[in-house]
């Protein structure tokens, strides 16, 4: 019997991409409840989402004050998952960038008895497709910079396709998250490395989305840069502390 799963799709402004990928995912996994996590967008997304939760009973939607960042959104879907005895929580883009169809991949590693299972697109079997050279070229920088500052083993560390066990989550500890941008995704991968838990990377295609605007700034790249070295460095002077402890006593 397959673990009970809840997708989360953060929205702002996704008002012609959500009834794409709603139905593409209602399509591929119709026993998969759905959470769709609006900023009050000014478009209607929001209430787009109640009429499609209406007429579907395991499509659900939180509303949300205002746009207070990716990492928030996420957050607070899966608190709102945990409270509600789900098994498996999914990241899922709601611009079909995250196709719907390889959802059957990530649930059946978790399944297999991964903590975390990311959609990767630097694995082999993994690609992107429409992607300019510019966002190619930042992708694949951020990832070696994260794994050279970090010591992750993750090659797509900073993908947002996810599949959690409901216990890492619970592990990594919620509350004390405070990246609200695309560093959210760096965050919570390494976290789950530190625990000690199991990371599985499954390939996926990411497709550029059609229609709408991409949410990725200099303001968002800022904050992973600053943030995965702060980390980073945290990590090292911890270790070389211990090493002198140990050599002292």
């Amino acid at each position: 019997m397959r673990l009970k799963t809840l997708t989360v799709i953060p929205t702002f402004n996704e008002i012609e991409a959500l009834p794409v990928v709603m139905k593409r995912l209602r399509a591929a996994q119709p026993e998969v409840h759905v959470l769709v996590v609006d900023d009050n967008s000014p478009d209607g997304t929001g209430q787009l989402a109640d009429r499609l939760a209406a007429e579907d009973s395991l499509i659900h939607v939180l509303h949300r004050e205002g746009k207070g960042g990716l990492g928030a959104a996420y957050i607070a879907g899966f608190k709102w998952g945990l409270e509600r005895g789900y098994d498996v929580l999914v990241e899922m883009d709601a611009d079909c960038s995250h196709r719907p169809e390889e959802l059957g991949g990530l649930l059946e590693a978790v399944e297999q008895g991964a903590d975390l299972a990311i959609g990767s697109r630097y694995v082999p079997g993994g690609k992107t497709v429409n992607w300019p050279w510019h966002r190619q070229f930042l992708s694949w920088g951020a990832n070696v910079y994260a794994r050279t500052m970090l010591g992750t083993t993750v090659k797509d560390i900073t993908a947002g396709y996810r599949t959690f066990r409901s216990e890492t989550l619970t592990k990594i500890d919620l509350d004390t998250i405070e990246s609200v941008g695309y560093c959210f995704q760096i965050d919570l991968g390494w976290r789950t490395q530190l625990q000690g838990l199991t990371v599985a990377e499954v390939p996926i295609t990411f497709v550029e989305r059609e229609v709408g605007d991409s949410k990725m700034d200099s303001g968002v790249i800022f904050e992973s840069m600053t943030k995965v070295a702060r980390w980073g460095l945290g990590a090292r002077l911890k270790t070389l502390q211990n090493k002198l402890a140990r050599t002292k006593a």
